[in-house]
């Protein structure tokens, strides 16, 4: 069996990747066992070394990888680029941070000592997604690694090339051979990998169905999972924000990456007082972007990962007009070679239609009429999902209450589009899944807590 590669610019297959037997997959595990044993005894200093070496070779190669990403999936090269140097980010955060969010924290008890000490798991299996190839990876990889765990990847089948070359990042700094590798292999084989007493644990982006099927079975063996699932992510405009300004920050939450991304600005919930002028700034915002080859320095759009996915996307726009949503902007396929598809526009989206209920994985906006801020949160917290969520306002004692107290998401942002930090913790609630990614909980979730308690 191969792994072939396809342009989404023009439907071409560009390279092709041999995938593994299992009889190599297994080989690999064992080792990256093996590796473990012995990687959990090095020292924070060790491990930070390497790690900023990582983050050397990434910042050295972003264009390189960058390139191999946007023929891989399709985003702009900008955005491919700034994706490579995002994880020079997060390697450098953990290799500074590590040791001091794993370090034992004493607790005073009846006992002479006490305290909480943070020990490595073993070897832990990522089954990622085609959206961020480099940034999901590496959020997970960079402070597995610090804590001692080895990884084992399963990434998405489209994007071979970036698997292979994260291997080859982590390789190059210095790390031991098995400490990160990537399985180039079936996605029916993750249940036997799970299954695998060696495997001691698993985190997962990607879709609800994914998502529940790995922690299923990772559940029916009692080994822990971290999940960042699909997201709709509503964006409240409030009638005294600034809507130039809003307009502009919502522009950006729904196109960033081609809008496909779980924490993309999807449904954009406006109060009446200023519907009309939102209205009216959102839709030249998107009428404005650039769509073309993804290479090229001035295109601000580029062409959705599979035409598949493309075909999906269309469908939930059309059966959304039948349901009763405007059509103001886009929602035509072009007639050309490639997974294209336009900033598309919907207006007098409401619960029971398609496009407020269901996910919108590409470059579709929702706009959803609300009487007033109650209404709005009550709109905003009607999903499924619960990964991010923004308020736009002039007042941010206003904002900061509706985001702290309100609004029913992992991430809340005021005034900005939702986006992922290094020093921020990172996830959802409900069907976008549970568990924390980066910041400290990052770092946590696939370690031993443990109670040492001294008499």
């Amino acid at each position: 069996m191969s792994m072939k590669v396809t342009n989404p610019v023009n439907g071409e297959v560009v390279r092709t990747y041999d995938s593994m037997t299992k009889d190599d997959m297994w080989k690999i595990v064992e080792q990256s066992h093996k590796t473990y044993l012995q990687w959990r005894t090095t020292s924070f200093d060790h491990r930070a070394g390497l790690m900023r070496r990582a983050a050397e070779l990434l910042r050295e190669r972003s264009e390189r990888y960058g390139r191999m990403i946007t023929e891989e999936m399709g985003k702009t090269l900008k955005s491919a680029v700034g994706e490579v140097e995002k994880c020079a980010w997060v390697c450098d955060y953990y290799a500074d941070n590590a040791e001091e969010f794993l370090s034992e924290e004493p607790v005073k008890t009846d006992a002479s000592e006490s305290f909480i000490t943070y020990n490595p798991l073993g070897p832990v299996l990522a089954v990622m997604p085609w959206n961020f190839p480099f940034w999901q990876v590496f959020r997970f990889a960079a402070p597995a690694l610090m804590a001692g765990n080895t990884g084992l990847l399963k990434h998405a089948s489209n994007v071979p090339g970036s698997a292979r070359a994260i291997e080859e990042v982590f390789y190059d700094a210095g790390f031991p051979e098995y400490a990160f590798r990537s399985l180039l292999i079936k996605t029916s084989w993750v249940e036997a990998l799970l299954e695998n007493e060696k495997v001691v644990a698993a985190t997962l982006t990607g879709s609800g169905p994914a998502g529940s099927a790995v922690a299923s079975k990772a559940g029916g063996m009692l080994k822990k999972t971290v999940l960042e699932l699909g997201g709709s992510d509503p964006y409240i405009v409030l009638e005294d924000a600034d809507i130039e300004a809003a307009a502009a920050s919502c522009v950006t939450g729904r196109l960033i990456n081609g809008g496909q991304s779980c924490i993309a600005a999807k449904r954009f919930i406006v109060v009446e007082p200023v519907l009309e002028a939102f209205t009216e700034k959102f839709v030249e915002g998107m009428r404005k972007a650039v769509m073309g080859d993804p290479m090229n320095e001035e295109t601000t759009l580029g062409p959705m990962a599979r035409e598949d996915l493309r075909d999906e996307l269309h469908e939930q726009v059309e059966r959304s007009v039948k349901q009763g949503a405007r059509l103001l902007l886009g929602g035509e396929v072009p007639d050309k070679a490639g997974a294209w598809y336009p900033p598309t526009v919907l207006d007098n989206v409401r619960p029971g239609i398609a496009a407020f209920d269901e996910e919108l994985f590409g470059p579709v906006a929702a706009i959803c009429p609300a009487k007033d801020e109650e209404d709005a949160i009550d709109l905003a917290n009607n999903s499924v999902f619960g990964l991010g969520a923004a308020v736009f306002t002039g007042d941010t004692d206003r904002g900061r209450r509706i985001a702290a107290e309100k609004l029913e998401a992992g991430c809340c942002f005021v005034n900005d589009f939702v986006k992922s930090d290094p020093r921020l913790p990172f996830g959802g609630i409900k069907t976008s899944g549970y568990g924390r990614e980066l910041s400290y909980p990052g770092i946590r979730e696939f370690t031993n807590i443990k109670t040492v308690y001294v008499k």
